[in-house]
């Protein structure tokens, strides 16, 4: 017997009790009867794995574009994304297969399409018209770079500019190249003898089709009289050009340069500029020209019927204003105004009353496209103040370090959040309407309500409304308020152990119907919050520091004395022995100057002032003990019913109750064992001598900063995802461990394991960590004849243990009679570290923890008679249970799922869900009345197993974990919904319920609607009779194949799009659906005429060939007699 115990350690820590294996006969006979009893509904016809939605700002933007007429915005990005917005809740992604970055958008106003030019010198044409909109032609570019584009309104000719300096004209119906090209040489001629760099500007004359101004950017700008196929003027600058812009009525047009300034030229005089305007230019007294500025990187020139013309540019700062943040420059008339903004300026539109460019442009707003973020400017009112944005773009106001999703919550949590986040909105916004307004809503078909709740660097959280595929920000508490913000670097003596944001949040965890919000932050913090619509002044912040110490026995110190073990409770002490700190620790070194009893972050002292929502009840701080500082911590739990909190690290486990502001529990990983530990544990290795200030450069901590961990590198896995946290070498003494991820290093990419299964001793590499808690009312040793409260512990082991609660009654008594904490001595244990537990009912229902419902605390009004009538409500099995009825645990780790039957504890079920790889993320949800495991692992494969029997229903590959942000974002929810922060600002959601795809298409909103063109401005009277007014160009004659011929065929590639006579047949139904069933007709007649012109064409060139051989044989055989053949 002593040898097969010895093989289990051997086996990897975490294979099935002696218990458990020896009656394996008995588990099968019992799997099958279980098989009979639960009848599980689910079926593999249930799965389907699809995205549904994206949130957030586009990540890298690159490229902007609005059609004025449907009122909708597109952006491109770095990546090949492209993102289309319409009114607030109707968005759009899509993606472009080569991933290469999109360098310029042009709408086909008011058409549903729109074309895209991509860095590898491609075209694609997108159809709006359909809810996911596809590609439907793609040009590619062989021989010369695609620079600038323009696509004139109503026009099917789209002028494409290259690197060479060269204009091509592509046919955006056919997507061909017609044989009309602007050579760079013909353009510029002999007005300079070198060439004049690649197009950067293209456009017609407002008023006259046949005019195109090409800008160079050199410095040279052409007039081009597109039928005489020559220049008209050409205009000469020193300067680079980077934009050009027409006046509305074609005789002036505008150009920015590299040196800051402006030059407004008459389109009749090329000799030298009209005007030459220096905006931020300092101007010197002599008359000299003023100090060159900055590039005026973009300028738009725009005219209103009643006062002066808008000139709007972004850049062209003077040089010496060093750090000034990016600007955007409204001249008006006599009055400029300088718009700060928080970002680069990416690129800016302005938003005018006409698509036509030959009138009145009336500008009334800007769309400005930053770095991170999108800014809409109201043109029309004094002091230009910004529209409110209704997208759900501020995700990553600061970067987000984890999150959680929630789906089904009680119907009255959404409206509470709203209304006190209602009261956090900032004044002076523009009072106007949002002016991105095209688009309709799709059906809303789930009638539940979904919350996303983000956990940020900065240490603030935000709570989202994602119910029916919308994302829409609700409230924002921040966390950091509880604490004093250090005002140098001198007076950072605690939270130099994390390099940088030192409030990052961790984990958060939260009762939806109680309200109670714990988080855990990474600088080893945890704050509890209460809900409340009231406003309170706390005078003194309730607090608790907890020293959570790992320690093996024969441990010595430098001079050879022991170390007082810490004072934690047995199997059988009072936990009340512990005396908890509830106030800041004044000595913060120990008697050998190594620091010791301090937190890490200094609470205030001051009164605080609580708005309505999220206010503290308390905070948990751990502290240094004796030089090292505190482990972060790994896992969290609240319960709302017993009014405790748990956390653990790698050196151990801590209970709180909140409500009586008391430490229950504070015991080192392996006193949780106590008799029964398994393992073989080394003691550490002597410390070495630490420098008086505590070791801050020697300490090798795993206490880093979360920048790293959400940083764009890849980082490699070198134990768990969890067990990373905190790996700790005690002998080398690196100052850059303090800097390394706490979920650590990468290999090509791939994410590996270092721990061997055949690791016989935990050594002080890989300490054990609590990975996983678990608070329920169930049967916590196998002759309890009753469930009750307790608390189950998963660690990075694979050991699952449990700990009895034994509490007061409620009412006065719960706040005056101590919680009573102990071991159970119940172990079990899995491969790999333990993610996620839940337990099951006799009909295989879930059991939720349980919880009391949310009410106003600060209520005085017979609150002690509330308090004694008050119950915590708990959905969990009532004690009077019969030992018949059974639950049943459902434990999920890194490698494996079990279902164990309680109270036996007999293993009914197992599955190993992966040997190569392990899950990352575990959830037990529910889906169509019934309940699954959904486990998202390494190697990007997402899976779902059945409930009791675990039996593989969906297993897709869908990513592979390429950086941590997947790794510490995934998470499931019930209702078949899944997220994951797929950028550092998106978030991308998912479905695995086959309901849900099927339904989706009705869900999204819709693009494209139809809307009618506004009217072309009137000539006039006297302009149409003496030849005023805008000249049209019959451009079909001029680009045709008849008149220009073809292109030569190596110039560019067609490629057909996937998104054609499919994606039009998955449009919509209803009047966008008939008109573009009308359309695909009328394509496909027009496609089969075609056919039949070339058919016949064909024919008739057979004909005649068959004639001119007939005629040739004639003549050959026309003189010779018959004998002569």
């Amino acid at each position: 017997m002593r040898k097969f115990n010895i093989r289990k350690v051997l086996d990897g820590l975490t294979a099935v009790s002696a218990v458990a294996s020896a009656s394996s006969a008995a588990q099968q006979q019992q799997a099958g009867n279980r098989e009979t009893e639960i009848q599980e509904t689910l079926q593999s016809e249930h799965f389907q794995l699809c995205k549904t939605v994206r949130h957030g700002f586009p990540y890298q933007p690159s490229a902007l574009a609005f059609d004025p007429v449907q009122k909708i915005l597109a952006i491109g990005t770095q990546t090949g994304a492209l993102r289309l917005f319409g009114r607030p809740g109707v968005e759009c992604y899509c993606q472009h297969d080569s991933g290469a970055a999109v360098i310029q958008l042009q709408f086909l106003i008011n058409e549903g399409a729109l074309v895209s030019a991509l860095a590898d010198d491609t075209l694609h044409l997108w159809n709006l018209r359909q809810k996911r909109p596809a590609i439907l032609h793609s040009l590619k570019f062989n021989r010369e770079r695609i620079t600038f584009c323009h696509l004139p309104f109503q026009s099917k000719w789209l002028y494409v500019g290259t690197e060479r300096g060269n204009i091509h004209i592509v046919n955006v119906e056919s997507f061909t190249l017609s044989g009309y090209v602007i050579m760079w040489n013909k353009a510029i001629e002999l007005s300079s003898k070198s060439h004049p760099g690649p197009v950067v500007h293209i456009s017609d004359n407002p008023m006259d089709e046949g005019k195109l101004l090409i800008g160079f950017e050199s410095g040279t700008v052409v007039l081009w009289d597109l039928k005489s196929k020559k220049a008209d003027y050409r205009y000469t600058h020193d300067e680079a050009i980077h934009s050009v812009a027409w006046h509305h009525e074609g005789k002036q047009f505008i150009c920015s340069h590299s040196d800051g300034t402006l030059t407004i030229w008459n389109v009749k005089s090329p000799t030298k500029p009209f005007q030459t305007i220096t905006p931020h230019g300092k101007q010197l007294k002599d008359g000299k020209k003023p100090e060159p500025c900055k590039p005026i990187l973009k300028v738009e020139y725009k005219t209103t019927r009643a006062g002066e013309p808008f000139i709007i540019l972004s850049g062209g700062l003077s040089y010496d204003t060093v750090g000034r943040r990016p600007c955007l420059t409204v001249m008006h008339g006599k009055s400029t105004a300088v718009l700060e903004m928080d970002y680069s300026i990416v690129d800016f539109l302005t938003l005018c009353e006409t698509p036509y460019p030959n009138d009145f442009q009336e500008p009334y707003a800007v769309v400005v496209l930053l770095e991170k973020d999108l800014v809409l400017i109201d043109l029309a009112q004094n002091g230009y103040p910004i529209f409110e944005n209704p997208y759900p773009l501020t995700i990553h106001e600061s970067p987000v370090t984890c999150c959680e999703y929630f789906a089904d919550c009680p119907v009255d949590l959404i409206p509470a959040l709203y209304s006190v986040g209602a009261r956090q909105k900032r004044q002076g916004y523009s009072k106007k309407e949002w002016p991105i307004s095209g688009g309709n809503w799709g059906v809303i078909t789930q009638s539940y309500s979904e919350i996303i709740i983000t956990g940020h660097a900065d240490g603030s959280i935000k709570f989202w409304d994602a119910s029916a595929i919308t994302l829409q920000v609700l409230y924002k508490l921040k966390t950091a308020k509880v604490f004093e913000k250090s005002r140098n670097k001198d007076d950072r003596p605690n939270t130099d152990i994390v390099d940088e944001d030192p409030y990052a949040i961790q984990i958060i965890s939260w009762c939806p119907e109680s309200r109670m919000l714990c988080i855990a932050g990474v600088s080893a913090h945890v704050i509890i919050y209460r809900f409340s619509k009231q406003e309170v002044t706390t005078e003194v912040i309730p607090m608790l520091e907890v020293r959570l110490l790992y320690e093996i026995n024969d441990v010595e110190t430098p001079d050879g004395e022991q170390v007082p073990p810490v004072p934690t409770p047995g199997t059988g002490s009072n936990p009340q022995s512990i005396v908890p700190q509830s106030h800041p620790s004044t000595s913060s070194s120990s008697s050998d100057g190594l620091r010791d009893n301090v937190p890490c972050l200094k609470v205030k002292n001051s009164p605080l002032k609580q708005s309505p929502g999220y206010q503290i009840e308390l905070v948990i701080q751990l502290v240094w003990v004796s030089g090292e500082p505190p482990q972060q911590i790994t896992s969290l739990a609240i319960n709302s019913a017993y009014g405790l909190v748990v956390f653990g690290n790698c050196n151990g486990i801590a209970m709180v109750d909140y409500l009586q502001k008391t430490v229950l529990l504070n015991l080192g990983t392996i006193e949780l064992y106590g008799s029964n530990d398994p393992y073989r544990r080394e003691p550490r290795s002597p410390r070495k001598t630490r420098q008086p200030s505590g070791g801050m450069l020697t300490v090798a901590s795993c206490m880093c900063g979360l920048s790293n961990l959400y940083s764009e590198s890849v980082k490699k896995l070198r134990t768990s995802y969890i067990t990373g946290l905190c790996d700790i070498n005690e002998g080398t003494v690196v100052p850059e461990d303090r800097c390394k991820s706490p979920t650590s290093d990468v290999k090509d990419n791939s994410f590996s394991r270092s721990r061997s299964s055949s690791v016989t001793s935990i050594d002080k590499e890989s300490r054990e960590a609590i990975s996983a808690l678990h608070f329920c009312e169930t049967f916590t040793r196998k002759a309890d004849t009753s469930p009750s409260p307790c608390l189950w512990v998963g660690t990075t082991l694979g050991t699952v243990l449990v700990i009895v609660l034994n509490l007061p009654p409620g009412g006065e008594q719960r706040l005056l009679q101590p919680v009573i904490v102990s071991p159970s001595g119940t172990i079990l244990r899995l491969k790999g570290a333990i993610l996620r537990m839940a337990f099951l009912d006799t009909t295989g229902s879930l059991v939720p923890p349980a919880h009391e419902t949310w009410r106003e605390h600060h209520e005085d009004k017979d609150e002690k008679e509330k308090a004694k009538k008050r119950r915590p409500v708990s959905v969990s099995p009532s004690s009077s249970q019969e030992i018949s009825e059974n639950q049943y645990a459902v434990i999920c780790s890194e490698k494996q799922a079990k279902v164990i039957s309680l109270p036996s504890q007999n293993c009914i079920y197992k599955q190993n869900i992966t040997e190569t790889s392990f899950v990352l993320r575990g959830d037990i949800v529910s889906l169509n009345n019934s309940i699954c495991l959904a486990c998202f692992c390494a190697n990007g494969h997402i899976m779902t197993f059945s409930l009791p029997s675990l039996r593989p229903l969906l297993d897709v590959y869908y990513l592979p974990l390429t950086n941590m942000r997947i790794a510490r974002t995934f998470c499931f929810t019930d209702n078949g919904q899944a997220l994951y922060l797929v950028s550092p600002t998106e978030i991308q959601r998912l479905t695995y319920s086959q309901e849900t795809c099927e339904n989706l298409q009705e869900m999204l909103g819709e693009l494209f609607t139809l809307v009618e063109t506004p009217e072309a401005p009137n000539r006039g009277f006297f302009k149409g009779l003496f030849g005023g007014g805008a000249q049209s160009l019959d451009r079909e004659e001029l680009f045709g194949e008849s008149a220009s011929g073809k292109a030569s065929r190596s110039l560019a590639q067609h490629i057909p799009g996937p998104g054609g006579i499919e994606g039009v047949k998955g449009a919509a139904s209803g009047v966008v659906g008939e008109l573009a069933r009308a359309r695909l007709a009328l394509d496909e007649r027009g496609q089969k005429l075609g056919e039949l012109e070339e058919k016949t064409a064909a024919m008739l060139y057979s004909a005649d060939s068959f004639s001119k051989h007939a005629h040739e044989m004639m003549l050959k055989y026309k003189d010779k007699k018959w004998y002569q053949f």
